[in-house]
């Protein structure tokens, strides 16, 4: 879709915590709308479990090959709102960023271009009386909708050293001297699914490894659900890119109890690995 003036209409990505329950979703949309009503919203989640800043890093990277050039993405997960962290605006070859400088945007930082980063100061990109604890809607939203209009991003606030922003230790995931590969259940999906933080691109042939998880017995990999007969255990590579853990046409969470932060390895006879890339945005 494009505006009256024939440029595509720019289009906002959201992220956040803050589920559905509630108003806080709609009314980011409604700030958004009302600066900049050609603006596109798209829902990415809105259910990262609470305060889960690594899960939100992880939903982010995870999703930054298919998020339409240009994109300007809201990320709040932010159990640090109201204090002294900053609230950073990151500028990379594809889109923009927008979220607190708590280790959030980790997966972007190293993409940041010259000059792409800043911590939004400016009150004329704020609402007035701008909250201490709803920075989503406050701080965020305006400043995503007025980047929509075309606000200069030079003008957000101060530039920002990005070395000086916090960032995530670890992703999760390391390979072992006996070839074996660390990770752990980062989070449970709506299906019962037990989605690792073991990337299956470190693995040169999924189907040559197997995957031990709490008292789960060792699991092969394979290649999709239709591999195992019904109701049965499996393991294979998900969507996201990592090996999961699931029941064939039931819940892995259910049937076996192992819960997120479970310590989960990959292993092979032969402890062969092949390395991985990262994600463009």
């Amino acid at each position: 879709m494009k505006s009256p003036g024939g440029k595509p209409d720019p289009v906002v990505v959201l992220m956040t915590d803050f589920g559905l329950g509630d108003t806080y979703v709609g009314q980011m949309k409604g700030v958004i709308l009302s600066i900049c009503p050609q603006a596109r919203i798209v829902d990415l989640t809105h259910a990262v479990m609470p305060q889960h800043v690594a899960l939100g890093a992880f939903f982010l990277e995870r999703s930054l090959p298919f998020m339409p050039p240009r994109s300007i993405v809201v990320c709040v997960v932010d159990p640090g709102v109201g204090t002294s962290r900053r609230a950073l605006a990151l500028r990379t070859a594809r889109h923009t960023f927008l979220g607190p400088d708590n280790g959030l945007l980790t997966p972007v930082l190293d993409l940041v271009v010259p000059g792409g980063c800043a911590s939004i100061t400016n009150p004329e990109v704020m609402l007035p009386d701008c909250s201490a604890t709803f920075h989503g809607r406050d701080l965020f939203s305006p400043a995503a909708a007025l980047l929509a209009g075309g606000f200069p991003f030079g003008e957000l606030g101060e530039q920002v050293d990005i070395s000086s922003c916090a960032r995530l230790s670890s992703t999760g995931c390391r390979v072992e001297r006996d070839g074996s590969i660390e990770g752990h259940v980062l989070f449970t999906d709506h299906f019962g699914n037990l989605v690792t933080t073991i990337d299956t691109s470190l693995c040169a042939n999924p189907r040559e490894w197997r995957i031990e998880a709490g008292d789960i017995p060792p699991l092969p990999v394979v290649d999709t659900y239709g591999d195992a007969p019904e109701g049965e255990l499996l393991a294979y590579g998900g969507s996201f890119g990592t090996v999961e853990i699931a029941v064939r046409n039931g819940s892995a969470a259910e049937r076996t109890g192992v819960r997120d932060g479970t310590r989960a390895r990959l292993v092979r006879k032969d402890g062969a690995v092949c390395g991985h890339g990262g994600p463009k945005a």
